[in-house]
């Protein structure tokens, strides 16, 4: 009785087992699908290298105003922190004293010059005198003495009058170049005196200004020695890009002007000159920057992002390539320097390799793999 229900029982349940093993026979036989992971297509060329190196701003050119005479300031003529053209007036010293110098300097002249035509005269009768035997050569030897000595006098009464002419030009003080002037050290009605250690103002010139740096002298031996891994960047425009402190980057590029000749023996460096275009005036002198300054020329390198490259047991460095098949390879690469965040790497990698930079914890060298390609990151995002 039991074996008699059970029998029916049992021939309805077999092929239900069956029907409900089959897909997951299927899907034993199919396997997982395949890892989804993000790649680069890479890109070769010649790579310009570059350094960050620290620096300051300071001005084109730099003028300390100074009194050359003394006296009291009568008047303040130029705004503070506003630009000033070459020869406009600064300042204005009291000149009455110096008026009346150059007063007494034209009166000397004038004496002068009277005391040098009497001589004359007195030189030419003597002459008219000797020619007709009147009077002896040692009067006209006399004659012509004194003469001369009255010329002399002048001479000495005109180079008075002219410096007391410098002396009163200098009362008003005058920009010697074009640029900004700085604050204002003194006020109207201060004495001043000739030469002062506390210059007036001081006026800049901010358009151009010079970015000075320094560089290990070591760093440029070592390119220099590269042995044609790269190209000294002697051979190059020496384009400059400046990142500012906030980390922004400064919309105009500037050039490599000057470099000095010796290296600074207390920190084994070389300071280099750059030179960039502040029409806006935003670059004031002291401000900290740092330019990317240009090295050298690798030839037929690819750039590859950081997060792509790994090290093995031996710290070599690897990166895993997803082939045509779309399989995963480990290649081992040879990495020069970085570049910002990205690897140099001269071998091991070539253009349209694809290498993986997201999800390389989920695949392994021989794997099947779904690449993405990563896309570009927006220009608004990268800036901010």
């Amino acid at each position: 009785m039991p074996r008699a229900l059970l029998s029916p029982l049992g021939r309805m349940a077999a092929p239900l087992i069956l029907a409900l093993s089959l897909p997951l026979s299927a899907l034993a036989q199919d396997g997982p699908p395949p890892a989804a992971v993000t790649v680069v297509t890479l890109e070769s060329g010649d790579i310009t290298l570059t350094a960050p190196l620290p620096g300051r701003v300071a001005a084109s050119s730099e003028a300390e105003v100074r009194p050359q005479v003394s006296g009291l300031i009568r008047e303040r003529l130029f705004q503070e922190g506003r630009p000033v053209s070459k020869g406009d007036l600064l300042y204005r010293i009291d000149a009455a004293s110096y008026e009346a110098l150059k007063a007494a300097a034209e009166a000397q002249v004038a004496q002068a010059s009277a005391t040098l035509a009497s001589a004359q005269r007195e030189l030419t009768r003597q002459q008219e005198l000797k020619t007709r035997n009147v009077v002896s050569q040692q009067n006209l030897d006399t004659a012509i003495s004194t003469r001369e000595i009255a010329a002399a006098s002048l001479k000495v009464a005109e180079a008075q009058l002219l410096a007391t002419d410098i002396d009163l030009e200098r009362t008003e003080i005058r920009a010697p170049i074009s640029g900004v002037a700085g604050l204002s050290e003194i006020s109207a009605g201060a004495l001043v005196t000739s030469g002062q250690a506390t210059p007036l103002t001081v006026i800049r010139t901010l358009d151009p200004v010079h970015v000075d740096v320094t560089q290990a002298a070591a760093d440029i031996l070592r390119w220099r020695r590269a042995d044609g891994a790269a190209e000294f960047a002697e051979e190059l425009g020496q384009t400059v890009q400046l990142k500012l402190a906030d980390g922004s980057i400064y919309e105009h590029q500037g050039q490599l002007s000057a470099a000095e000749p010796h290296v600074n023996e207390n920190t084994g460096t070389i300071l280099l000159r750059l030179s960039f275009p502040n029409p806006e005036g935003f670059l004031l002198p002291g401000m900290y920057v740092q330019a990317d300054m240009p090295q050298g020329v690798v030839q037929n390198a690819v750039l590859v992002p950081q997060e792509a490259v790994t090290r093995d047991r031996r710290g070599e460095p690897t990166a895993l390539v997803v082939n045509a098949e779309n399989v995963v390879e480990q290649r081992q690469i040879t990495v020069m320097r970085d570049q910002g965040n990205q690897w140099v790497v001269t071998a091991g990698l070539d253009a349209g390799d694809r290498v993986i930079v997201a999800g390389l914890q989920k695949t392994a060298p021989g794997a099947t793999v779904f690449p993405q390609e990563q896309e570009a990151p927006d220009a608004s995002t990268e800036n901010n």
